[in-house]
């Protein structure tokens, strides 16, 4: 059980953080625990979350390289919450459960040159160990828009994995088998 309970979307007043948390229910996925301890603080949905889904909106970046991202800064920040929910988001891009398993190791499996280039990348944002030949390898592949949305959903999945260890988040009941 989470250190703080978990809040529904409809115990939430009408507005910005209630429509955003059920559209990233009904679209997104089952995020309903996070979403409901973030909701003690509903400003926290509607500028995160808001944010996030503004990036998938805009289409900056392939859903492939964002979960990419995604799976590797959570690995790297050991979240249980977040690997099992985006670990089966990454295989829906068609990467083997093999090479989401191994994302960490030197020599994964499955990835091309630049999906491994963003693994790195991932990997170097979560460690804070960026190098310049690093970011000038991005830009023969992305330009600064991708480059800082790259950074920002990395960074971002250090903060998540702290908030969720922090307040005990639980995974939702769907992703406990994944875990």
């Amino acid at each position: 059980m989470a250190r703080v309970s978990t809040l529904l979307s409809k115990q939430l007043p009408a507005g910005a953080a209630r429509s955003i948390f059920e559209e990233v229910e009904n679209h997104y996925g089952a995020f309903g625990n996070m979403l409901g301890v973030l909701a003690h603080k509903p400003a926290s949905i509607e500028h995160i979350y808001g944010l996030l889904l503004g990036f998938g909106a805009e289409g900056n970046i392939s859903k492939l390289h964002l979960e990419i991202v995604l799976v590797t800064a959570s690995k790297a920040n050991e979240c249980t919450y977040c690997v099992s929910h985006h670990a089966p988001k990454l295989q829906a891009e068609h990467v083997s459960p093999e090479t989401v398993e191994r994302i960490l190791d030197a020599d994964v499996p499955g990835l091309g040159p630049v999906e491994r280039l963003v693994r790195d990348y991932a990997l170097a944002v979560t460690r804070q160990r960026v190098g310049d030949s690093l970011v000038e390898r991005l830009r023969e592949h992305f330009d600064e828009s991708q480059i800082v949305e790259l950074t920002l959903r990395a960074a971002l999945c250090a903060f998540f994995a702290r908030f969720n260890e922090a307040l005990d988040v639980q995974l939702e009941p769907q992703y406990q088998e994944l875990a």
